[in-house]
């Protein structure tokens, strides 16, 4: 490589909770840099879940955090070109990376939605993934599939 690695920049917490990983959910869930926005979308979603799953006796951040993991793949699949075919090889994925990928499929999953506002279509998502089922975790499932599928080929694995 030529050039250095940018640095990783540091992400502020919610002015709500505190936490560094509902900043990172916002920020992936902000258009045209409205954040202001997104901020108040998360939280209405957070409110609409808190009052329809009343009986989990779980704050709604913690139901959140654990539809994230719900969410979160473990392996993925890359493409790897070995004499002139092209394989499909199972790879682990880093921490970083595991939560980026989880938190982008529930917002896109919630944007698919049918619904009226975005902040309830993120609620229906989060409580979908809360109980194992809806989009995002269709998602995981599918990957978890494609590397057992391929685990043959992970020795070609770079």
């Amino acid at each position: 490589m030529r050039k250095a690695k940018p640095k990783k920049r540091v992400i502020l917490p919610d002015p709500v909770f505190g936490e560094v990983m509902v900043a990172k959910f916002v920020n992936h869930l902000m258009l045209d840099g409205k954040k202001n926005t997104a901020y108040s979308v998360f939280y209405s979603a957070l409110d609409v879940v808190g009052q329809k799953m009343a009986n989990a006796e779980k704050p709604a951040l913690d139901i959140w955090k654990q539809a994230l993991d719900n969410i979160t793949p473990l392996v993925e699949v890359k493409s790897r070109r070995i004499g002139g075919a092209t394989f499909q090889v199972p790879m682990e994925i880093r921490a970083d990376r595991k939560e980026s990928i989880a938190m982008k499929n529930m917002i896109n999953y919630a944007r698919k939605r049918g619904g009226h506002s975005m902040a309830e279509k993120l609620a229906a998502e989060i409580m979908d993934a809360f109980n194992n089922q809806g989009g995002a975790f269709k998602r995981k499932e599918d990957m978890h599939r494609m590397a057992e599928a391929n685990r043959a080929f992970a020795h070609f694995r770079f």
